[in-house]
């Protein structure tokens, strides 16, 4: 959705936009060649294999989880900034080396950690957490109605070591059925992947810490690719857009809300059919943004 992204972005005239999920850098490079002379795009990634491609590329880059962005800015000077991009989940780079053990389709170590300096791997959880934990993480962060049966099966073929055994109890342990609508781990996958680097909570907190950032006419751009990331995105949007909660009939106004953002794009943008077809990984994402309000 890089078009859109580049969109959104381009009014902004100065200051400093943070690519807050560098990765490869396609979305920064982007952004460069539209962006003003006068508007600084600085990079943050939690990988540190990124730091030396954003260096090649002439970026400004801090590596760190993008949870910590206000420390992050603060020990680079930076406040308050014109735009943050958040492009959640997993870059292609990370899901296309088998040894980062992010595939369900290709062999390789039960990692899953986004920052390899990471104390707890996914071979900690599949391999130690009690069964009823272990279902209780898949159901809430896999979202998958199979998520005992998993639990049971993987506990019952311990101890695991990489990732296609790992998909492969999977896939035996759910009716045919399911495993005819796409693979039956990537709910798994997903679900331990997210406990592993604490996705919920990063987005959570670096989404409250850009929004605090932002200078007036400032603008915020999420891409999410599963319903939570999403959710909490939409939530947190929704509140700031809110304006008067006096109750209903009161002649005037009594509490002075006012919005402290407006929306940019109506709900969630999907990417279309051609961008689906050029990539496939595209078909999930979902793109919401907000302009700061001038006070």
């Amino acid at each position: 959705m890089a078009d859109l992204v580049c969109e959104l972005f381009k009014p902004l005239r100065k200051g400093t936009l943070v690519d807050a999920t560098f990765g490869g850098g396609g979305h920064s490079l982007r952004l460069r060649q539209v962006m003003g002379p006068k508007v600084r795009i600085m990079g943050i990634d939690r990988d540190p294999a990124v730091a030396e491609r954003a260096a090649d590329l002439g970026f400004d880059f801090m590596s760190g989880n993008f949870a910590d962005l206000d420390r992050l800015l603060d020990g680079a000077g930076v406040d308050p900034v014109t735009g943050v991009l958040f492009d959640f989940g997993l870059s292609s780079d990370q899901l296309d080396q088998p040894d980062r053990g992010f595939s369900y389709r290709r062999n390789g170590p039960l990692d899953m950690r986004m920052d390899p300096r990471g104390a707890r791997l996914a071979a900690e959880i599949v391999n130690t957490w009690e069964e009823g934990r272990l279902a209780a993480a898949i159901r809430r962060f896999g979202e998958d109605p199979s998520a005992r049966r998993i639990a049971r099966a993987i506990v019952a073929h311990r101890p695991l070591s990489d990732t296609l055994g790992l998909a492969g109890v999977i896939a035996e342990s759910v009716p045919a059925a399911l495993r005819r609508k796409g693979h039956p781990a990537r709910r798994t996958f997903q679900a331990i992947r997210i406990v592993v680097n604490e996705e919920l909570e990063a987005v959570s907190r670096g989404l409250e810490a850009a929004l605090g950032r932002l200078e007036a006419r400032g603008r915020c751009v999420t891409i999410s690719y599963h319903s939570l990331e999403d959710r909490l995105v939409k939530q947190r949007f929704a509140e700031g857009l809110q304006a008067c909660v006096c109750p209903p009939g009161l002649p005037v106004c009594g509490c002075g809300r006012r919005p402290e953002w407006s929306a940019l794009v109506k709900g969630a943008k999907r990417p279309d059919s051609h961008e689906v077809a050029r990539n496939r990984r595209a078909r999930s994402a979902r793109l919401r943004a907000v302009e700061k309000v001038a006070s």
